[in-house]
Formats: structure tokens, C-alpha cells, sequence
């Protein structure tokens, strides 16, 4: 039996029931016996006795005992040694435990990420969208808006005929479209020089129609009921919606891999207001919107649906307007419903534009904006239902 030496003083042992370091004597024999002032504290079986965490000294624990968390750190080299090599699985299971940890943590982290980008997240953004004042929703709108024309590169078409015929379309949406009492509800609809069939809503009230889908239209009540549809969306605070969800996953897993700013959160939140696809619900509620509006006016909802068809048999849906917007036969039912239950007034609302502002509209772009420049921002065009005539 051989008896360390305690005058070194540098071995401590913890037994893991308070925080008292005990300079002890260790003596090495069939197990090692840890003895603090000639009393026994602790026996430690060689096959049980494993490395603990720890830098600059021997740190040990053992799998058996009276208390798992005790301790016992060696700082003198040649006692170390001598431990060391009595312990036959000193590093059993030490790299498999590490690696098992940290796979473990990793997994939690992603599956966490994913519940709350799934579930958290549009939660979250479904409560806290109406709490965002219309003012700091235009200020995001703008936000988003740049990051949109970058990504686009199209031109804002600026004839003026074309103009006015589209400001004359919009404003007979807004006074049949959106209540009495929505003050707030701001609309500025921009068609843009792009051959994509497509029409997208910003928040703030910002639409973009592009020129694709305008050519494809062969009637105004075709191009009306994209428009109203639209316009639901901004009523409904959709793309605000959108906008916060895709920002804020974006920022969380930005937070995650590095991105402690939130640089990518705004860039994020453009590309989905080009690319994601509204829910179902939403798509239902701004449906309800466009067809309630174009009845009012007495013209037939069922016409949106007509142009929805005629684009997905023309491109098969890809890049266009059914992108964004997921067109099932469902949908087309319901509105050739409302087309039907509005048939005795289809005819009875008067045209939405005469045939020569429609045809000043088709060629609102005319191949390049008036300007060779897009548009101003959000002060160009901005309807909303306090520009309604007195008596209408």
C-alpha cells in the first residue's frame, strides 16, 4: 500500500454536498481511499473512477459512491501519474458522451427553430399585426418596397392617360370595396414593365401590377378583379403579415448562424412578398373582398376567375400571379358562384372604363416609363375613401 504525501496540499476533494474545498491524503491500494486528517472520506473502486471536465490538473469522479457529483482534483504531476495508471477506463465513454451531447443540443436547437418558424412565429405575427400602427406599416412598406424594385428592375409605366385610367379603376374599388368607416386603408397601385403575369401587395398599401398580367386581361372587369383582390389583401393587413413572419424567422435563424443584426430580415421579407404564397384563409377572405366589390359595382366576379384560368393554361401557373396566389378548383368555383348569384347585375353597373380609357390603360407602359425612371414612392398615387366625391 503506498500513502501520498500531505504536505503538497494541492490535492482537493469535493464530495459534491457543499462547496468546501478538503485538502486530503490520498492512499493507493486495491481502490483508491481519500482521507482528510486520518478520517476515511471516501473509497473509489479503480474500474469506477472516470475524468471529469477540467484544465491544468487531474480531475476526477467515479460512477459509484454515495454522491455522483463528488470530485477530486490531483495538481501534482508525479501523483497524477500515478493515479492515471491504476484507472484501466479513466476515458471510457468520455468522446461518445460529448459527441451524444452535443448532436443532442443541435437537434433540440433545429427542431426548436422549426416549431417556432412553423407554429411560434405566424402565431405571433397574426396577434401583432394589428397592434402596428398604420405609420410604422407604410415606413416598413417603403422598406420593403426598395428591396422589391431592386429585385424586380422593372419600370413604373407613367402615361398619363394610362394614369388616369387606372386611378379612375381603383378609386370605383375602393368607395365599393372597403367600409364606410376604414379612414385608414391608404391604396397606390403601380404597373410595372415586366412581362410577368403577376400583381403583388406591399404593406402600406403599396400594389404592383405588372404588365404581363395587364395584356393578359381582356376586359376591365378581368383587371378589376385582380386589383380588388388586391386591394383585400391591404385591407387585411396581409402583406404586413407576411412581412413579419419572413423577417422574423429570418432574424431567428440569423441569430442562430451569426447574423446578430437582422441585416438579412428586410432582404428576406422582400424575396417572400415576391415568392410565398398567401394562406389559404387569406386568399379566401381577399376573394370574398374582390367579388363583394365588383357586385356592388354590378359587374361579375366570376371575371377575376376568367383571367385566372387563361394564365395558368397559357404558363401553367410558373412565375406568374398563381405563385403567389394558389389558384385551386375550388376557388374558381366559389367565384363562378358569386358571377352567377350577381348575373341580374352584371349587366346593370355601369362599365368600369370606356373602351378608349381601356385601351389608354393597356398601353400604360407604351415600352418604357414617360421618365426612362421608376416612379416616386408613396406619394405618386395614394387613394383611400376619404377622396370619395361628396354624395357618393
Amino acid at each position: 500500500m503506498t500513502e501520498a504525501s500531505a504536505a503538497d496540499a494541492r490535492t482537493i476533494f469535493f464530495d459534491g454536498r457543499s462547496a468546501r474545498r478538503r485538502h486530503v491524503t490520498l492512499v493507493i491500494g486495491p481502490v483508491l481511499e481519500i482521507v482528510e486528517e486520518g478520517t476515511p472520506l471516501a473509497r473509489w473502486a479503480w474500474d469506477d473512477i472516470r475524468r471529469a471536465d477540467g484544465h491544468g490538473r487531474l480531475r476526477l469522479k467515479t460512477l459509484t459512491g454515495s454522491n455522483p457529483l463528488a470530485r477530486l482534483e490531483i495538481a501534482a504531476p508525479g501523483l497524477a501519474r500515478a493515479v492515471e495508471t491504476r484507472c484501466p477506463a479513466l476515458d471510457h465513454g468520455q468522446g461518445r458522451g460529448r459527441t451524444r451531447q452535443v448532436l443532442g443540443w443541435s437537434a433540440a436547437a433545429c427542431v426548436s427553430i422549426v416549431l417556432l418558424a412553423l407554429y411560434g412565429i405566424p402565431f405571433a405575427a397574426d396577434r401583432i399585426t394589428p397592434l402596428v400602427p398604420r405609420s410604422v406599416e407604410a415606413r416598413l412598406g417603403d422598406a420593403t418596397d426598395r428591396q422589391v424594385r431592386a429585385l424586380l428592375g422593372g419600370e413604373a409605366c407613367t402615361r398619363p392617360q394610362g394614369q388616369a385610367a387606372l386611378g379612375q379603376m381603383v378609386q370605383a374599388l375602393i368607395d365599393a370595396g372597403l367600409p364606410p368607416e376604414d379612414d385608414e386603408t391608404v391604396v397606390d397601385v403601380v404597373v410595372l414593365s415586366s412581362d410577368v403575369a403577376n400583381a403583388i401587395a406591399l404593406p402600406g398599401g403599396r400594389i404592383y401590377v405588372f404588365d404581363g398580367l395587364l395584356q393578359k386581361a381582356r376586359t376591365p372587369d378581368e383587371l378589376a378583379g385582380v386589383i380588388a383582390h388586391e386591394i383585400g389583401h391591404v385591407h387585411h393587413r396581409d402583406g404586413l403579415r407576411m412581412v413579419i413572419r419572413a423577417g422574423s424567422t429570418s432574424f431567428v435563424i440569423g441569430l442562430l448562424f451569426g447574423d446578430v443584426a437582422g441585416g438579412a430580415a428586410i432582404v428576406t421579407a422582400a424575396d417572400a412578398v415576391l415568392n410565398a404564397a398567401y394562406s389559404r384563409d387569406a386568399e379566401t377572405a381577399a376573394d370574398d373582398f374582390s367579388a363583394a366589390a365588383m357586385t356592388r359595382l354590378g359587374r361579375s366576379p366570376a371575371a377575376f376567375g376568367d383571367l385566372l384560368v387563361r394564365v395558368t393554361g397559357e404558363t401553367g401557373g410558373h412565375g406568374t400571379l398563381l405563385d403567389s396566389h394558389p389558384f385551386g378548383a375550388d376557388r374558381l368555383a366559389r367565384l363562378a358562384a358569386a358571377g352567377t348569384a350577381a348575373a341580374g347585375t352584371a349587366t346593370e353597373g355601369l362599365a368600369l372604363l370606356s373602351d378608349a380609357d381601356w385601351q389608354a390603360l393597356k398601353g400604360i407602359c407604351g415600352g418604357s416609363s414617360a421618365s426612362g425612371q421608376p416612379a416616386p414612392g408613396p406619394e405618386r398615387q395614394r387613394l383611400k375613401n376619404s377622396d370619395k366625391p361628396s354624395g357618393s
